[in-house]
């Protein structure tokens, strides 16, 4: 069926509001019946987050689009964030990578000029972790939203009970200057159902970057309900947990393309609906300790030498929580006074939201860490890793997003833990 559009709408595409905002709402049409949308819904969160937010080179046709929607005044509806900035000069980095940096990312001052212009809600709004409460980007239950980026828009979907579809780069402008989107997938009851049911039966707290791969790679963009994960996790959504679930939910979308899940007794909906949550013919998936395992052991290395020493090692993909900073600070220097060290054997980046960072710096915590010899970024780590030059390099990260993405090689956090305290395994 053809998009109904209210009348305002229809205007709008009329051209009543001009050729340029025409041409959104076109877009939106045609992306919303490639899906089967019949009509728009009003965006009702306050703040969109954007994924595009490195200045490439390349990206010309998206420089010339901004220009021509700031110069019609065709902007956003709504402040916004950014993902991660690509840069940042404090992280390692050898000249010839500066010099393939300051060319990759060469429109970077330029497009962040723009991206003001557009509606960005602050200088310091760059971060995949825009939902943290220093950030001020935090959705509301069942709030419609327009965003783009995998691992903030499951988080919102599943822990925040927000509705958002696993939008691309730009669509998700589009949808906040025109302040509707079409209804189709996880805006709607239909499309938030689970036709998936994973059991939990492991012995021990499952690895959330794990746990989340292995869900991703089984269920890729169904939704799953999630049973007996509540054994580990307990029925409230403290921080710590919501911090494990920032990283189990960024890996189930990298890992596969999960824009959703559910979690008995624990998330939103879940603790709402139950199980009427559940499709009919629901298939089921069973994780036990065994099948972390398979999973773990099936994730190539793909460095040149796999018996290479790790040049860097990237810790937040996504951003870490300020929760997190305190407790990989205080892990990190138990770990080294362990080993008789006062610094990390490894080059180390743990990355944060700038606020997070900003707000980490204030505490005693952040001397310490500092001490270790860790720098404390907020950049993006994929972006970094999409230098050439840096692709090369042998890399250990504990982020499944990160590792999917790049040629970094996945650790457990506490294998990750005792390589930069000790120099190995």
């Amino acid at each position: 069926m053809a998009m109904q559009l209210t009348p305002e709408q229809q205007a709008m595409l009329d051209g009543a509001q001009g050729e340029v905002m025409a041409k959104v709402v076109k877009t939106l049409v045609m992306y919303g019946e490639t899906f089967g949308a019949t009509r728009m819904v009003p965006v009702t969160g306050d703040k969109g987050h954007l994924v595009t937010s490195f200045g490439l080179s390349m990206l010309d046709p998206v420089y010339k689009l901004m220009d021509q929607l700031i110069e019609a005044d065709v902007l956003s509806k709504q402040k916004f964030s950014m993902d991660p900035r690509p840069l940042d000069p404090a992280v390692p980095a050898n000249l010839l990578q500066k010099l393939v940096f300051k060319f990759m990312y060469s429109k970077q001052e330029q497009y962040e000029a723009q991206l003001e212009k557009m509606g960005l809600l602050n200088k310091d709004a760059f971060t995949c972790t825009c939902y943290m409460d220093e950030v001020g980007n935090k959705p509301a239950e069942g709030e419609v939203l327009s965003w783009a980026e995998s691992s903030a828009v499951v988080y919102a979907n599943s822990v925040l009970g927000a509705r958002c579809n696993r939008n691309s780069g730009i669509i998700e402008m589009f949808g906040s200057i025109a302040g509707f989107v079409p209804e189709f997938g996880l805006v709607t009851d239909e499309g938030r159902k689970a036709t998936w049911v994973v059991e939990i039966n492991t012995t021990k707290k499952p690895e959330a970057q794990v746990l989340g791969s292995a869900i991703g790679l089984k269920v890729m963009e169904d939704v799953p309900y999630i049973r007996g994960l509540d054994k580990w996790l307990g029925t409230e959504l403290t921080g710590d947990v919501c911090a494990y679930l920032k990283d189990m939910g960024a890996a189930t979308a990298s890992n596969g393309a999960v824009g959703l899940y559910h979690v008995a007794n624990l998330t939103p909906e879940a603790r709402k609906q139950g199980e009427s949550l559940l499709a009919e013919n629901v298939k089921t998936y069973v994780i036990d300790d065994a099948e972390l395992e398979r999973v773990q052991a099936s994730y190539p290395v793909i460095w040149k030498d796999p018996d290479a020493t790790p040049k860097l090692c990237f810790i937040g993909c996504p951003h870490l929580s300020l929760a997190q900073l305190h407790q990989w600070t205080a892990d990190l220097s138990a770990a080294l006074a362990a080993e008789g060290r006062s610094k990390v054997a490894i080059p180390t980046v743990m990355t944060a939201a700038p606020a997070v960072a900003k707000a980490f710096r204030a505490t005693p915590e952040f001397k310490k860490l500092e001490a270790t010899g860790v720098v404390l970024s907020s950049i993006c780590p994929l972006m970094y890793m999409n230098n050439p030059l840096c692709g090369k390099m042998p890399v250990i990260t504990c982020s499944n997003k990160l590792r999917t993405y790049t040629s970094a090689r996945y650790y457990k956090e506490d294998e990750i833990l005792r390589y930069i305290s000790k120099g190995g395994l």
